[in-house]
C-alpha cells in the first residue's frame, strides 16, 4: 500500500505539533534560554610565583653527617678530599697532583732505550723478544700496548692469561686482550710492584707460550753511570 503524499505531511505535521507540546510541558523551552543567555564565571587563577631563595641540594644519607668535601688551592691545580664511611671504616682517597709525577730527559729515555737493545742481543737465541720503553701513561694507567705484529704472529688469537715473570722469578699473572693487542688486568700491580716511571724500558722474552721473561733498565741509572764517567776522567 503506498502512502499519498499529503497523507505523508499531515502525519509530519502531527508529529511536530506533538513533539512540541511534549517540550512545552517539560519546560524544555525555558531552560534552553536560561542557559544561552546564562554566563558562568572564569576562575581566576594565581600568578605562578618563582621563588629565588637558595635550596640546600640534598646529601646521600651515607655522608648527611660529614662535612662538605674541601677544596684546596695549590697554584692552578685543584685538589679534592674526601672521607666516607663503608663498613664502619673510613677511607682517605686523595687526588694526587699531576705536577708531582717525573718525566724523563731524552738522554735518560735513549740510555735505557740502548741498554735495553744491548741485553736483548745476549738473550738465548730461540726466543722472541721485544723491547718496550716506558711513558708515563703506561705506569700510571691499567694498560700497556704491545707490539701489535708482535702480537698477531706469536701471541694467543682469543683472550688469555699472559705470565710475567720478572728477574728474581716472581710470577704476575695479567690479562691479555688480543683484540687490543695490551696488558690488562694485572699489569697495573706489576708496574706498581717494581716502581715503573717513565724513561724506563722493559724486554720482554717469550720464553713459553703466554709466559714472559721481564727484564727492566731504568733510566735513573743514566745519572749513575754519567758520574762513574767523570770520576774516572779525573
Amino acid at each position: 500500500m503506498v502512502v499519498s503524499k499529503k497523507s505523508y505531511e499531515d502525519l509530519r505535521k502531527q508529529r511536530l505539533e506533538e513533539n512540541k507540546k511534549r517540550m512545552e510541558q517539560l519546560n524544555i523551552p525555558h531552560l534552553t534560554q536560561a542557559l544561552k543567555t546564562a554566563h558562568s564565571p572564569m576562575k581566576r587563577t594565581k600568578p605562578r610565583a618563582i621563588g629565588t631563595e637558595i635550596v640546600v641540594v640534598r646529601r646521600s644519607s651515607r655522608v648527611a653527617s660529614l662535612p662538605a668535601p674541601v677544596y684546596k688551592e695549590h697554584g692552578l691545580k685543584t685538589f679534592e678530599i674526601l672521607e666516607l664511611p663503608r663498613c664502619g671504616r673510613k677511607y682517605r682517597y686523595v687526588r694526587k697532583e699531576l705536577g708531582n709525577r717525573v718525566y724523563a730527559s731524552d738522554e735518560a729515555r735513549e740510555y735505557a732505550i740502548n741498554k735495553a737493545e744491548e741485553l736483548e742481543s745476549k738473550l738465548k737465541s730461540g726466543h722472541l723478544s721485544f723491547i718496550k720503553p716506558m711513558f708515563q701513561s703506561y705506569v700510571t694507567g691499567g694498560w700497556l700496548g704491545l707490539p701489535v705484529n708482535f702480537c698477531r704472529k706469536y701471541l694467543p688469537k682469543n683472550d688469555e692469561t699472559i705470565i710475567l715473570i720478572d728477574e728474581d722469578g716472581q710470577q704476575f699473572p695479567t690479562l691479555y686482550f688480543s683484540r687490543k693487542e695490551a696488558l690488562s688486568a694485572g699489569w697495573r700491580g706489576f708496574s706498581v710492584s717494581h716502581e715503573l716511571i717513565d724513561g724506563d724500558a722493559l724486554v720482554f722474552h717469550l720464553i713459553k707460550r703466554a709466559v714472559f721473561k721481564v727484564y727492566i733498565i731504568r733510566n735513573k741509572d743514566y745519572y749513575a753511570d754519567g758520574e762513574l764517567n767523570d770520576a774516572s776522567h779525573a
